[in-house]
């Protein structure tokens, strides 16, 4: 996951290839003259720069634009940066008819441009960093609101069988395959002791609250960085980033959604709605927000028990600490690491003050 805001379509600042992620731009163009329909003639290569975890490029030709998605190079931790995943999961969504770019080439081949990449269709569209969206008009901010709400309840009721998707995840238990993960994960990467994620560690376990459980296809990061908003309407017309996508339980991406509502001040750029206006705004509250979700699914599910905020403010620090194992081991796909992996303490403390409000002690 880029617990950062990931680099996609239109969202992020655009630059110059950056050091370290260069490759054969030739050899690109003449590779995909040929396999993606239309593409021709000269081509132009920028970057998108901010995300931390699979580098994303822009393409430009005379006639059209296109997005790619890379690997990156070097040592990486297991089944991460996995972008014949993230292929696979967006063509499958894209023939269902969900919004997400279209997916037009898988290349496996390492010769091309040393990794794995895919080349998908570019999607014209706004992102919103702040969840509070200053620029828009409170009509405006409602109806986007409600377009997330609406299409991540669309993407919890695919038939993912049916798709094709059944072996696309593993069933079950998700949260606590959630947190074996990214302790794991988080050891892996250890570049100081935090005692609060250790603390973490060994409660999260044993506090998952006990709901039932479906299965689902869940998206993993979806949050407003992630969704291209449309250049003119006030509606979702992509949702992009799919690196943390499998099956698993509903909740993990609502809650993780919203904790817009619920992220303590200071530990992500992303920002918050606490202490917002809401009414002011026209943001929903979290408590309507989870309403019209459970009117859309019909799942039965409160995503405010502070235990979802412990562990997703949890996940996102074991994320940020894989970043700071790249940074160390020379593996780093941006040039604002150091920045990122200063949030690692905060959202640990941020987290284990939540799950001291669930009842950790």
């Amino acid at each position: 996951m880029s617990a950062a805001p990931a680099p996609a379509a239109t969202i992020g600042h655009i630059v110059a290839v950056e050091p370290g992620t260069q490759f054969d731009e030739a050899r690109l163009r003449r590779y995909l003259h040929g396999r993606v329909p239309g593409f021709d003639g000269d081509m132009a290569v920028s970057q998108f720069q901010g995300g931390q975890s699979n580098p994303t490029f822009l393409l430009t030709t005379p006639d059209a634009k296109y997005v790619l998605r890379r690997k990156p190079a070097g040592v990486l931790l297991a089944s991460a940066h996995a972008v014949d995943r993230e292929y696979r999961v967006t063509r499958a969504l894209f023939e269902a008819g969900l919004p997400v770019p279209e997916p037009l080439v898988l290349c496996e081949d390492l010769d091309v441009i040393g990794t794995m990449f895919y080349v998908m269709r570019h999607v014209p569209g706004r992102g919103f960093w702040d969840p509070r969206m200053p620029d828009m008009s409170r009509e405006d901010r409602a109806a986007i609101y409600d377009s997330a709400n609406e299409t991540l309840a669309r993407l919890h009721l695919v038939d993912h069988v049916a798709l094709g998707l059944g072996d696309y995840g593993r069933p079950g238990n998700f949260f606590a395959r959630q947190i074996s993960r990214w302790s794991r994960q988080y050891d892996a990467s250890r570049t100081q002791d935090i005692p609060e994620m250790d603390r973490l560690m060994a409660w999260l376990p044993s506090a998952i609250p006990d709901t039932g459980e479906r299965t689902t296809i869940i998206h993993g990061d979806y949050s407003f960085h992630n969704l291209l908003i449309h250049p003119t309407e006030p509606r979702v017309a992509a949702v992009i980033d799919w690196e943390l996508s499998t099956l698993g339980d509903p909740l993990g991406d609502l809650t993780y959604h919203m904790m817009e509502w619920f992220r303590p001040d200071g530990v992500d750029v992303r920002g918050t709605l606490r202490g917002a206006d809401l009414a002011a705004l026209g943001i929903p509250s979290a408590e309507d927000y989870a309403r019209r979700y459970r009117d859309r699914t019909g799942f039965d599910v409160d995503p405010t028990h502070p235990f979802y905020t412990a562990f997703n403010l949890f996940r996102v620090a074991a994320i940020l600490q894989g970043i700071a194992g790249r940074s160390r081991d020379g593996v780093q796909t941006a040039g604002n690491a150091g920045e990122i992996i200063q949030r690692i303490v905060p959202l640990a403390h941020a987290a284990w003050a939540s799950a001291q409000e669930a009842g950790a002690s």
